[in-house]
């Protein structure tokens, strides 16, 4: 039996976690003559709203109205002339609506054209009633309880506190997304020898992934002569980090470890391992006993063509050589922040012409498809190798857009990704 017909059901209260089947009155029925002059009695004289109107094969329909609160449904039904149902139009009796102010509803239905029996009156239990009916003479009462009218008030009043509450709340977080959005890189040091890029998606306003790019400064190579300095040679520090949690929390944190890295960095440039032991003092001290990072820092050395790098729990990067071959920075240490006494110790690759390399958080392995499959380290890969040959950050957007064409639905965690190349000679 084929239908048709609007649905704009009212919210149900769900009891969650309850063990019991659910159970709610679904709608009273009402007998009327015409279907069409009772919506527009109900819809335009009393503002109910329309929660469906279905049409049947038979040529059967069926109405359901509902007031602008709560979840009471009226199913109109238009009986054929002679049906027993046909007898009970404007015989209902026993139908109550309530309001927080009877008088207000009165006035204000009175001027759409709603017959009144009588105006607002004082009951022998202590409410207010007025009485109207229908077009078809079905009648039915408007009552209020002083005890509903405050219970109502109260939830009109909690409702507007939720509602600015929430207004506030989603202005702040938008100021720190803006603050968070500052942190990340606003400009990259030059390199004469490697072609870089990096960038982060964030799933939430807020996140705590965390990528940067450090000018270590240039390298001493000792002097030349009394009074003249040697020459020197740039220092880059590439860094990707995941913070331990997410939102807010986890935003500070990262705004933590980005302010000790860059502070750090101007103290013991030189000393990779010697700025990591700082970075991670600080951090755990800093921080609750839960708080870490995982966090990947290399040092790359223009001159050198040089990698030195600290794996701290971090994802494996992938280094792509020119060749074809794959070699994995592994993790070399622990995470940062969760332990006091800590060390590491520096990995060190040489890099060739046509080689690179990939920093990425799990936000790009893990994203995963509808099928529930994940991207993961091989898809990275063949990504890596099939825009090798672009610029970098069109290497970067490339292989960004693979991401989210695999995984198209609501983003699940931020998406982090640093790719570097070393230039031909």
């Amino acid at each position: 039996m084929a239908s048709s017909g609007s649905r704009n059901w009212p919210e149900h209260s769900y009891r969650p976690g309850s063990t019991e089947p659910y159970l709610r009155l679904l709608h009273v029925t009402l007998f009327v003559r015409d279907l069409d002059r009772s919506l527009k009695f109900f819809v335009d004289q009393l503002k109910f709203g329309l929660v469906m109107d279905r049409r049947f094969d038979d040529g059967g329909r069926w109405v359901a109205v509902a007031p602008p609160d709560g979840t009471a449904i009226l199913g109109l039904i238009a009986p054929r002339r002679g049906a027993e149902e046909y007898k009970l139009i404007g015989k209902a009796r026993q139908i109550v609506f309530v309001t927080e102010d009877v008088p207000a509803k009165f006035e204000e239905w009175s001027k759409r054209g709603v017959r009144f029996h009588h105006g607002p009156q004082a009951a022998e239990w202590g409410g207010v009633v007025a009485t109207f009916q229908d077009i078809d003479g079905n009648t039915f009462s408007l009552v209020g309880f002083d005890q509903v009218s405050r219970e109502l008030e109260a939830q009109r009043r909690s409702a507007a506190e939720k509602a600015e509450a929430e207004r506030r709340d989603a202005y702040e977080l938008e100021i720190a997304r803006q603050v968070q959005a500052r942190l990340f890189p606003q400009s990259l040091p030059a390199m004469r020898s490697l072609d870089y890029a990096g960038i982060c998606i964030q799933a939430r306003k807020v996140g705590g992934d965390y990528y940067d790019f450090l000018s270590l400064g240039h390298q001493s190579l000792g002097h030349k002569g009394p009074g003249h300095p040697g020459l020197g040679h740039q220092r880059l520090g590439l860094v990707i980090g995941d913070i331990s949690g997410k939102g807010i929390a986890a935003a500070l944190l990262m705004a933590n470890l980005q302010a000790n890295l860059r502070s750090q960095c101007a103290i013991v440039p030189e000393e990779p391992q010697e700025l990591l032991q700082s970075v991670n003092r600080i951090f755990y001290q800093n921080t609750s006993e839960s708080s870490y990072a995982t966090l990947f820092f290399a040092e790359y050395d223009d001159r050198a063509r040089r990698l030195r790098y600290a794996n701290c729990g971090h994802l494996s990067a992938l280094l792509l050589r020119e060749d074809g071959s794959l070699e994995r920075l592994e993790s070399t240490c622990t995470v940062v922040g969760l332990f006091d006494e800590w060390d590491c110790w520096m990995g060190e690759r040489r890099l060739f012409p046509g080689d690179a390399f990939a920093l990425y958080t799990d936000g790009i392995t893990e994203a995963f498809n509808p099928a529930g499959e994940e991207f993961g380290e091989q898809r990275l890969l063949e990504a890596l190798h099939r825009h090798r040959d672009l610029p970098c950050p069109k290497m970067l957007a490339a292989i960004v857009q693979e991401v989210q064409q695999f995984s198209p639905q609501e983003q699940q965690d931020d998406i982090t990704l640093i790719v570097a190349k070393c230039r031909q000679k």
